[in-house]
């Protein structure tokens, strides 16, 4: 099992890492404070989806420390590393508080995000290293997706030839009782 990190010492903030990151992953800082994530958002109460962006794909982007999020997203993107995905337990105070966010968001809800995060970049203007090694960066990290996806639909695949493969023995030992008792020439 995972530990939880207890990011905020109440217990208002909650982390488990899914997936490590690389251990030469970049994190967010103050020259990289620009973040890309994937995300998909759960009410704890119901286990219902409300936001995610998965569905079609897309990149979320902010930046760290702006209160362009809900606190619980400033302070645990701070502690993951680009690759890194985490599961991030909000309370309510941490989240969107006593008012909600209706209709999705109830009063008081604790919430679940599954969070990737995916890139960290400077500010318009800055420059740190390169636009190739941030180019390169990011098509390391969409090939880690794309081999990670196929390796699940080969294991999908194997599990399912071998459904078919005890189907198929049973079957035969099905067909050779039946053909018990019925000798030729009797």
């Amino acid at each position: 099992m995972a530990e939880v990190i207890d990011l905020t010492g109440d217990g208002g903030v909650l982390k488990t890492v899914v997936r490590k990151a690389k251990d030469d992953a970049i994190a967010p800082s103050e020259s990289l404070p620009l973040v890309d994530v994937h995300y998909e958002g759960t009410l704890a109460e119901t286990g219902e989806v409300f936001d995610t962006t998965h569905e079609d794909n897309s990149i979320f982007s902010f930046e760290i420390g702006q209160g362009a999020v809900i606190k619980a997203w400033d302070i645990a993107l701070r502690t993951m590393k680009v690759g890194e995905v985490a599961k991030i337990t909000c309370k309510s105070e941490y989240a969107y508080g006593a008012a909600g966010s209706p209709p999705e968001i109830p009063p008081n809800a604790t919430l679940i995000f599954e969070v990737e995060l995916l890139a960290c970049r400077p500010r318009k203007g800055s420059s740190v290293g390169s636009a190739s090694d941030e180019k390169a960066r990011l098509e390391e990290l969409k090939k880690q997706r794309e081999l990670a996806a196929a390796t699940k639909e080969e294991e999908k695949k194997k599990r399912e030839e071998a459904k078919a493969a005890a189907a198929a023995r049973v079957q035969a030992k099905l067909d050779a009782k039946k053909g018990k008792g019925k000798g030729k020439g009797k």
